[in-house]
Order: C-alpha cells, then structure tokens, then sequence
C-alpha cells in the first residue's frame, strides 16, 4: 500500500510541530506541508493530490469548516482544535475524525487508522471458504449473537457503538463501523455515510442525497455519493 500523503493546516507552530512529530512516527503517513491557513493550503490542493488533510478549525482569513465546505472533493479530514462544539457539523461533512486539544499519540493513531483502510490497493483477494460465510457473531450484552448477513437492513454508528437493524429486530455493539465494515461482504453491503452502512439488496430507492431501504430514508454523505452510481 501507498503512503497517504497529507497536509497539516494549522495556525499553532507548537501544534503544528506536534502533529508533524506524530506523522513522522507512522510509517504509511507522508507530510507533504504545513500551511498556517486554508487559503494557502487551497492553493496547494489546487496543484497536488493530497490523501489526507489534518485541519485547525480557527484559523485566520478563513475558518476551517468554512474551507471544508469549499472543498467539491474534499480528501479524508482529521479535525484537530480545543473546541468540542463543532464535531457535529463536522461529522455532517463527513470528516473522518475529530480530536480535541491537547491529543496523545495513541488517539491520532487511532484516527489515522480509519484513513488507512480506504486507501488498500491491489488484486483482489482469492476465495475462500471464510468468504462463503452468510452470517457473523456479533457480541452483545457479552454473548455471541449469530446474524446472518441476508437478515442486516442497514447499521448505524452510535459514538462508540453501531447499531444493527435486521428484518427481525436490532441489536446494539461495542465496535466502530469501520469494523464491520471489515467483517462484511463488499459486495452485499455499501457505505453511504460516516454513520450508515446499508444492505444493498434492502435498498428500495435511492437519490443523490438519500436512501430508501425497508421504507426508512438514510441520508448519503457528500463524499460517497459518486459510489453510488455503481450500483
């Protein structure tokens, strides 16, 4: 797999360097600039491909979320910033995660690792009898639960936990849904948000902006809209 190139944008100079500290620890990140606002890290993004974009959020000029909105092909965002009352709107622009100042390393790690996923390239993998499998052991109330994926309408994420809505009734799990993403078949089942996954075969109609299955409408964020022309 390819390093992820990124960028911080990030007014600070000590929380720039901190964050530029903690990309060179990580062996599949490549920091390719430090702008110290988003007009001219826009200028750059004009210029060169960019993987990841690791973002202040009061900047000068121009604020954060104000640039992100400018962005028509925004790559993956990490919000960085000492104030926890954007991360609703955040999340709303489908930004991959949100860490609050001061941040150790072990919790940019964790938000790097959601980047990492959606970035593996190479032939696809052989069958085998693991890919056959119909259901998976979902832990609930600290047993197994068997759910057969023919059953799973759509999944939620709930912070640290996902929802999990079948045909029969839900269930709710301490994961993430980058980690059930990882367990289910590609080709069953499609993101459609940061905090929706859905079965395709459930989906009764679909927009641009939403998604009808099992007649509950779910919206699709900006960033996954083009993969649903692939249904």
């Amino acid at each position: 797999m390819s390093n992820l190139r990124c960028i911080i944008i990030e007014d600070e100079p000590l929380a720039a360097k901190i964050l530029a500290d903690y990309i060179g620890q990580v062996p599949f990140l490549e920091l390719q600039g430090s702008f110290k606002d988003a007009l001219l890290a826009s200028d750059y993004l004009h210029h060169h491909d960019v993987d990841l974009i690791f973002l202040d959020i009061h900047l000068p000029r121009l604020k954060g979320m104000a640039f992100l909105k400018t962005l028509t092909h925004p790559p993956a965002v990490i919000i960085t910033t000492a104030y926890h009352q954007y991360a609703v709107e955040g999340f709303d622009l489908n930004v991959t995660d949100y860490l609050l100042k001061p941040f150790e390393f072990e919790r940019f790690l964790v938000a790097v690792n959601k980047v990492k996923p959606a970035q593996k390239e190479g032939p696809p993998p052989s069958h085998t009898s693991e890919d056959k499998k119909d259901y998976l052991f979902l832990s609930v109330q600290k047993k197994k639960v068997k759910v057969l994926f023919s059953e799973i309408v759509y999944i939620e994420s709930q912070r640290e936990y996902i929802k999990i809505v079948t045909t029969k009734k839900e269930y709710v799990s301490k994961m993430s849904t980058h980690e059930i993403e990882d367990v289910l078949p590609s080709h069953l089942f499609k993101r459609i948000h940061r905090s929706f996954i859905v079965s395709i075969h459930k989906i009764d109609s679909y927009t641009a902006e939403e998604v009808e299955v099992n007649g509950v409408f779910l919206p699709i964020g900006r960033g996954y809209r083009d993969s649903m022309t692939n249904l």
